[in-house]
């Protein structure tokens, strides 16, 4: 059944990854007007986010945020399925990277990096970091029904030299990096809440009090990485550029959180910014007043 799936859908995922991107993104329009105001997937639920992070906005302007949020949102989406056949050229042009230089550095003192980023801009396209540096670049992904589906994606996001690893197998594989001593860098999402029983740590986060994901700054103390933050900026449509910022050389010198805090209060600063960009169809607050039913607390 799964080959069956993969043999129906692909060669449709195919065909529109291989249209133009002017062609990309016209169709990229019509699926939008279904999105938005035929279907109105999660719709409710992103007015509810914008709500509860801009309380000083008016619902009319927190409407004008939303469209252009779905506007871009299925943008993203399109520009996911361009991966399979996009050429590398394409991708240099379209994906740029500002300050390599602090990667190549870090790496010439034999230190490991972790670098956290967030569901804002095009995170997907990061994976082409490999044509631009030297160091070994691990992303991490989710395991998907379909194997057929998920040795796809893994191969197609591969192929510009960096390497995916599965959630579950992102410690183990710096473990074995770290023993070998081998250099790495590791990519790492960490904007989305924890489980509730994981929530180490509660803070306001775009005027919310939440749980937040503190792994990141936990490995990077354990193994001794350098922990690095990955802004991306989208510059127009279909253009983006992503710049890092060393946020601690040596993580073990910070208090705990202090790293986690620094990081987040400079993506709260980015997405007050342009809000339009940032992922607002995930429940971001659904933990919302539960820090006291939590396991462990701050």
């Amino acid at each position: 059944m799964q080959k069956l799936v993969f043999y129906i859908v692909y060669p449709f995922v195919w065909l529109l990854s291989k249209a133009a991107f002017p062609v990309l993104y016209i169709i990229s329009d019509f699926v939008f007007f279904l999105v938005y105001y035929l279907i109105g997937y999660r719709k409710e639920l992103v007015l509810r986010n914008l709500q509860r992070a801009f309380p000083e906005k008016t619902q009319g302007e927190l409407r004008v945020i939303r469209r252009k949020f779905y506007h871009h949102f299925v943008d993203v989406f399109m520009e996911m399925f361009k991966t399979f056949t996009i050429s590398k050229k394409q991708m240099r042009k379209h994906y740029k990277f500002k300050n390599l230089s602090l990667l190549e550095d870090l790496a010439k003192k034999g230190k490991s990096m972790i670098v956290v980023g967030s569901h804002y801009g095009n995170w997907e396209w990061v994976v082409s970091l490999n044509l631009h540096t030297s160091v070994k670049a691990y992303a991490t992904y989710t395991k998907i029904n379909n194997k057929i589906f998920e040795n796809k994606i893994k191969s197609t996001r591969e192929r510009f030299g960096g390497f995916m690893v599965l959630k579950e197998d992102t410690i183990a594989n710096i473990i074995t990096n770290y023993r070998n001593k081998t250099i790495g860098i590791y990519g790492l999402l960490s904007d989305q809440s924890p489980q509730l029983s994981r929530a180490y740590y509660w803070k306001d986060f775009l005027g919310v009090r939440v749980p937040i994901h503190t792994g990141a700054e936990m490995l990077a103390k354990k193994y001794d990485c350098a922990y690095v933050n990955m802004q991306v900026k989208k510059v127009k449509r279909g253009y983006y550029e992503t710049e890092f910022e060393l946020l601690a050389e040596n993580p073990n010198g910070f208090p705990d959180y202090q790293i986690t805090d620094i990081f987040l209060k400079k993506l709260e600063k980015q997405i007050r910014e342009k809000p339009e960009y940032y992922l607002w169809t995930h429940n971001r607050f659904k933990h919302e007043g539960k820090e006291k039913k939590s396991k462990v607390k701050d």
